[in-house]
Formats: structure tokens, sequence, C-alpha cells
């Protein structure tokens, strides 16, 4: 099973059995459909790109096409059980408003993004280079990541915004990394709710 598959199922675990869902930048529908098929869920999906708003055309999800770059109006207040910014938040340019929408629009969030503190990337800082990975694998004049964060870096904004952190945890290799997970970790992922 690829990593891939795994931290979806990991991600998938944490949405309670027939919660309806909004995937904030859900690509091709993938998580959104596994969520469908086993664990009885609705929702819909919000995506940009073209081709993936066929791909979850295709794979049965429901999607809107929305810059999120321009927030979350079109929903009222706790409107999802569940809303999701997995792998979003690096991609925009005030991701804190968005964090807020997020919790806004869901009763709970659930965040994930590239750790930035993962002990591989603060070895390439050491060297005097950029990291290039696989959580984060573009060089620093290509990559798509308007900014860099780390577990510890969101424990603060959540704090700072009036969120309860649930449960938090780092993913490495499709595994669930608990014991130092700012430094053992490529992938955030944190569990809230106002």
């Amino acid at each position: 099973m690829s990593t891939e598959h795994k931290n979806l199922q990991v991600i998938a675990s944490l949405v309670p059995e027939g919660s309806r869902v909004l995937d904030l930048g859900c690509g091709t529908g993938e998580l959104l459909a596994y969520l469908q098929q086993h664990r009885g869920c609705s929702g819909y999906g919000v995506e940009l790109d073209d081709a993936n708003l066929l791909a979850c055309a295709q794979r049965g999800v429901n999607v809107i096409q929305l810059n999120l770059e321009e927030g979350l109006q079109l929903f009222e207040d706790r409107s999802f059980d569940v809303v999701l910014q997995l792998e979003t938040l690096q991609h925009l340019r005030n991701a804190e408003h968005m964090l807020r929408e997020t919790a806004r629009v869901g009763r709970m969030g659930i965040v994930s993004f590239p750790n930035f503190a993962h002990w591989p990337n603060r070895l390439a800082v050491l060297r005097g280079r950029m990291p290039v990975t696989k959580a984060l694998p573009y060089e620093w004049y290509d990559t798509p990541n308007i900014r860099v964060g780390t577990y510890a870096d969101f424990e603060v904004l959540a704090r700072k915004n009036g969120l309860d952190i649930l449960d938090s945890f780092g993913l490495q290799s499709g595994e669930v990394v608990r014991q130092w997970p700012n430094l053992m970790a490529s992938v955030a992922v944190f569990k809230f709710e106002r």
C-alpha cells in the first residue's frame, strides 16, 4: 500500500462515520470518495483546477469550483460536521484567515501540511540549502508553496485563534508519529474545534 493511501486512511479514520464533510482543495476527490464508500459520509469538495474537477465528477464526488483565497462566504456557520484542509494551507496567502473560516464553517476541522521542522529539512538548512523531500518535493524557485510551517508553529496559531486541539500527530511514510512529531514527521496533522 502506498504512503499516500496509508495517509488517506489515517485521515479518514479521524472523520466520524456519517459526517457531512467539506474538503477544501480536494484534488481529484479521492478522500471524499473513500469517505462516502467506507464511512457513510456525504458532502462537497472545493477545487479550482479544471482537470481535478473532472476527476471528482468521474468519481461521483460533488465538487464546487472556488478559489480558496476568496474565502468561504458561500457557506453558513457550522454547515458541515467536518471541514478538511489537507495540504492546502501552505499554498494560501492568508492561511490564518482560511483557518478561521474552516473553524467557522465546520463543527470540527482537520488540517495537514508539510512539517518544515522534520529532521531532514533541518539538516538541509544547516548545509545551507532549502530541503527537497517527498513532502516538500520542489526546489525553492519553482515551489507552489507560499509558506512553510512546523508542527510547533501550528500549535501556537491554533491557540492564538481560540481553537481547541482535539488530536494531533505527525505522519511519516504512512505511519502515525506521536513521539516528537515536530522532529520525526514529514507531515503534521491536527484535529480541532472552536
